[in-house]
């Protein structure tokens, strides 16, 4: 398994993971549940008409931590839009029930994908683990 197809794999079976962001010198952490491969770069997805993604144009920095089975990732990244309706469509289609909100080519969606990753896997019994994709 890949670096990515790791921490892909973890997000998902966590299931929801919290993404920080920076509202200019307010840190913003909501949670989040799309994690998808796509061209071997991992992306997230959310509406372009969210504060969220507002934030990530203005500071393309963020964080990402989830938790699961006595381990944590944290990942460090910057949050690259991808505009493209086949990278919309690729995550759509893995996340099928987001298409009640969200069609590709709407205006709205919007995927990025995560451009310098540095995920660091944690745990309280073990040594931090870091990968980089």
């Amino acid at each position: 398994m890949t670096n990515i197809e790791r921490v892909c794999t973890f997000l998902k079976e966590a299931g929801t993971y919290y993404l920080a962001t920076a509202d200019k010198d307010q840190p913003r952490v909501r949670p989040f549940g799309t994690a998808h491969i796509f061209e071997d770069k991992l992306y997230i997805q959310t509406g372009l008409s969210k504060d969220v993604a507002k934030q990530m144009a203005e500071n393309p920095k963020v964080e990402i931590c989830a938790f699961k089975d006595g381990v944590w990732v944290r990942v460090e990244a910057e949050a690259v839009l991808d505009e493209r309706i086949e990278a919309q469509e690729s995550m759509l289609d893995d996340y099928q029930s987001l298409r009640r909100m969200y069609t590709p080519g709407d205006g709205n969606t919007a995927v990025y994908w995560l451009k310098n990753a540095k995920a660091t896997f944690s745990s309280f019994t073990a040594a931090p683990e870091t990968v980089t994709f």
